[in-house]
């Protein structure tokens, strides 16, 4: 607990405070605007900057003061390292040592071995084999992505410019602009909260004929909560939904899926007790004059999630520990990122996107350029994606206790996927809650290895049409509805019918043709 308390206290304690309106060059309205309400909210005079996501990411990303980015970068990337209360770099040495110590009193050689006992992958060699191979596909793209925005940026500010890990959101987007003529700020309009609510609550209705009805009767545990009933096609009744989406203080920041209550038949009476689960965000809130826009990454986040929720409330097993989301933990992604395949595609997009203002449906023109632009950087994300999959397994087949510097160790182990020049004071480790408090433990790769099963299941979608109630029928009775109740690797072939290739990922990517 003390890992992800330290952490949430240590990014709420910070806030960076600016009075002189020339500071906020390049923001866009939506970030001053926000900000402006963060410093009333907080009783201080000009805008307020955090190192809460809605906050954070348009800062690093639009802000042209190069001093200011790297400040914010700085505290974001050092946090729970510094000499107070709010420590984590004994606690990061404590958990490791711990969970090696558990796992070879259980008779494995490291805590890897022991976790991955009990996953797809089945052994740190599989895992190492994925990330290895993955690397070696993506790294040469990805030292062409960095050359790219750095000459870009050099153009701008001299020869001798070295872009730093605080320019390369700024220049990347700059480069982004350039080829695609496309940004976040531009696709915000069209992405009302409530219309993409509709949009994501509707494609579930055209794949698996689902209806969701708001019940104000059902007790939530905050005003900003609403909670749907979730019928099935046949009208009976499936799950109960609750959506939390906007951040508030004491609430963790990122995005997660919850299950407040499984699912599970009662052997003696057959009654399937259904389950309630929630998706919770942390997305822009509305302004005073706006309301809650949403930038497109915060579109693939909410599918994402919902993907989640909808392995939830398919869930169809006699036990609760097999039920929904209790599978295989290099599985449990598939669901949520198959989802976000749909994001980019027109025909998905035509049924919410409009203009907040003028109902105006999302251009063609946007679509083609947000569909062309959708692989930008994605080398270099993907390489991000790796180094955290290598520092977390650096951590867990460690086999002797961890008694040296963190920060070193944490450089070592994924240097490898590094593409922007080291910063010696950063750390990840003392605030990687998913692998040190969150139970991504020796799992972190799991997000890639879904994104490969995610590419290969999606490309059925593709083949046989995006809507195509078959193939959905398929996913949600081979997949969704099955829980862990068979081994994941039978149930995805079941459904496609052959063993995942890293191939659709790669040409998904642009990497291969």
């Amino acid at each position: 607990m003390d890992f992800s308390e330290n952490n949430l206290k240590e990014t709420n304690n910070y806030q960076l405070t600016l009075t002189d309106e020339a500071q906020l060059a390049g923001l866009p309205e939506s970030a001053i605007e926000a900000a402006a309400e963060t410093a009333r909210e907080k009783g201080v005079n000009g805008w307020v900057f955090t190192l809460h996501a809605p906050s954070y990411i348009p800062f690093m990303t639009y802000a042209d003061n190069r001093d200011l980015r790297r400040e914010l970068y700085m505290a974001y990337n050092t946090k729970c390292t510094h000499d107070n209360e709010f420590n984590n770099i004994d606690i990061v040495k404590k958990i490791a040592n711990t969970r090696m110590k558990i796992a070879q009193l259980l008779g494995y050689k490291d805590y890897a071995e022991y976790t991955l006992k009990k996953r797809m992958a089945e052994n740190s060699k599989s895992v190492y084999k994925l990330l290895n191979q993955l690397l070696e596909a993506y790294t040469p793209t990805a030292q062409q992505e960095y050359k790219e925005i750095q000459e870009l940026a050099r153009e701008e500010q001299g020869a001798d410019f070295v872009v730093m890990p605080w320019d390369w959101s700024y220049y990347s987007n700059k480069l982004k602009d350039k080829k695609f003529n496309i940004n976040e700020e531009m696709l915000r309009p069209y992405f009302e909260l409530e219309q993409v609510k509709k949009g994501v609550f509707g494609l579930a209705e055209k794949l698996y004929g689902i209806t969701f009805r708001k019940n104000t009767e059902i007790p939530v545990y905050h005003k900003e909560v609403e909670a749907f009933e979730v019928f099935d096609k046949d009208g009976k009744f499936l799950a109960v939904l609750y959506t939390d989406f906007h951040p508030r203080p004491g609430k963790r920041a990122g995005a997660w899926m919850t299950s407040y209550k499984d699912q599970w038949i009662d052997k003696k009476t057959g009654k399937n007790s259904r389950p309630h689960v929630s998706v919770v965000m942390n997305f822009t809130k509305p302004t005073e004059n706006k309301p809650a826009l949403l930038t497109f990454n915060e579109v693939e986040t909410f599918l994402h999630e919902f993907g989640h929720s909808l392995h939830g409330m398919f869930a169809n097993s006699t036990y609760r520990s097999l039920s929904g989301t209790n599978v295989y933990w290099d599985f449990v992604e598939l669901p949520s990122q198959i989802m976000e395949n749909f994001a980019i595609e027109k025909d998905f997009l035509n049924t919410f996107a409009r203009h907040y203002q003028t109902g105006e449906v999302l251009p063609d023109e946007l679509i083609k350029r947000l569909v062309d632009a959708s692989n930008f950087n994605v080398a270099y994300a993907c390489l991000r994606q790796i180094s955290f999959g290598l520092l977390d397994m650096a951590w867990y087949t460690h086999n002797t206790p961890f008694e040296g510097d963190v920060k070193a160790y944490e450089q070592e182990a994924w240097k490898d996927a590094q593409i922007l020049p080291v910063v010696q004071e950063a750390c990840m480790s003392t605030q990687f809650s998913h692998i040190f408090a969150g139970g991504y433990a020796a799992g972190y790769y799991s997000y890639k290895w879904a994104e490969v099963l995610d590419a290969d299941a999606f490309s059925l979608f593709k083949q046989k049409g995006i809507f195509n109630q078959e193939v959905a029928d398929s996913f949600r009775n081979n997949i969704l509805s099955k829980g862990g109740t068979e081994h994941p690797m039978i149930l995805y072939k079941r459904f496609r019918g052959q063993e995942p290739s890293i191939d659709a990922s790669l040409i998904r990517n642009g990497i291969k043709k």
